[in-house]
């Protein structure tokens, strides 16, 4: 009988490879990740998986949800490991070697989306054969998802059809970097951007325009304020630090030149909401600022002008539960009680919106993901490998 490190050993050299297929797919958030999805559903369709996909209007961005039910036919219930195939972009001037190709060195692997989050993808693909040849007594799902890095836009239209579906699932697992420890909660994640239209002139006239930039910087100003207002709304407590709803600019966009008054300007800008009503907090007063004070001076000058808000999403948070069967189950399988809370966010406030127990846990560390050089130690591989095979004893007669 094959022993767990017998198993760990067969599979990591399978998952080194796997994840260098992975990291070739250039799935930068935004553009299309089909080819990526097809080498997935390939992959656990030769093992009998049953599979369905959604897709965005375009179909040029895709999710897929697998079911491998093991040699029984099991209906309900159920194990997600749930990963985004999206990666933030990546300039191989920048880097040591090339992004897109995976590198070994110094026993860990480097490459965009190693550590954030193809890692996870790859250990969970390298064990489906095993989970395949079992006898399961609960299935298990694989949730591979587009543009999670984009406020969470694939995310929704899987978990929709899952409902219209009717598969309930018991715990969900979001491969995300923790270094193998088990998070039981993070902030929501706010995302817009603010777009300013103004009336172009020349600068010797200022009073002749409508300097988009200007608004947007009173705009940017009245944000700033509400920070501070987030700051005494701090919740006694809170498990986060900082321990009230953050909001910064991420960027400013517009003008030609010194001498041109500027018709444009975009503002991009987020919050990290502790709860919700945070949220509203700053949408109800930065919503009233724009149509009582600052479109009423654009339009006297110009009655075109406009200030439009974008949402680029807007994910819940994922909240700390006094007994969660996930978190349990993960300290269970790594042997590690400690439960982490972390600042960025995941999609695991939108399974547990919908009733799943829900946990963060995956290989890697937040340290290395997004930077240059991106990379994941084999040891945080070999750590999950052993996390997924311990849940296949569980869920196996």
């Amino acid at each position: 009988m094959a022993t767990q490190k017998n198993i760990v050993d067969e599979a990591f050299p399978e998952a080194l490879k796997i994840l260098s297929e992975l990291i070739k797919f250039q799935t930068v958030s935004g553009t299309s990740n089909v080819q990526l999805i097809e080498y997935c559903e390939k992959k656990l369709s030769k093992l009998g998986a049953t599979s369905f996909k959604t897709f965005d209007e375009a179909k040029q961005r895709v999710n897929l949800f697998s079911t491998i039910s093991g040699k029984q036919k099991l209906n309900g219930g159920g194990i997600i490991l749930s990963g985004h195939t999206d990666v933030v972009p990546a300039s191989s001037k920048d880097w040591s070697s090339d992004p897109f190709i995976a590198t070994e060195k110094d026993n860990k692997i480097y490459g965009r989306g190693s550590c954030d989050m193809k890692g996870f993808i790859a250990c969970s693909l390298a064990l489906a054969p095993y989970f395949a040849s079992e006898n399961l007594k609960k299935p298990i799902h694989f949730s591979f998802t587009y543009d999670e890095e984009t406020a969470c836009q694939g995310a929704p239209i899987m978990i929709k059809e899952l409902k219209k579906r009717n598969i309930n699932c018991s715990i969900c697992i979001v491969g995300e970097p923790t270094s193998m420890k088990a998070v039981q909660a993070h902030k929501g994640c706010y995302e817009y951007s603010t777009h300013f239209t103004g009336l172009a002139g020349h600068g010797s006239a200022p009073d002749k325009g409508v300097n988009a930039i200007e608004y947007a910087t009173k705009f940017i100003n009245k944000l700033m304020e509400l920070r501070e207002e987030l700051k005494k709304r701090e919740l006694k407590n809170s498990v986060f630090t900082p321990p009230y709803t953050t909001l910064q600019i991420g960027r400013i966009k517009g003008g030609l030149a010194r001498n041109v008054i500027a018709d444009q300007c975009s503002v991009d800008w987020e919050l990290r909401p502790v709860v919700p009503e945070d949220g509203v907090f700053v949408n109800k007063n930065m919503d009233a600022y724009v149509k009582d004070v600052l479109l009423p001076e654009m339009k006297k000058v110009y009655p075109k002008a406009d200030i439009k808000k974008e949402i680029i999403g807007e994910i819940i948070g994922f909240n700390k539960e006094e007994k969660s069967e996930a978190i349990n189950l993960i300290c269970n399988l790594t042997g590690d009680n400690s439960r982490d809370v972390v600042s960025f966010g995941t999609e695991a406030g939108l399974f547990q919106e919908i009733g799943i127990s829900t946990v963060v846990c995956g290989p890697g560390s937040i340290e290395q993901a997004h930077k240059i050089d991106e990379y994941v130690s084999f040891d945080q591989l070999k750590r999950c490998l052993k996390m997924l095979i311990d849940l296949k004893d569980q869920i196996s007669n």
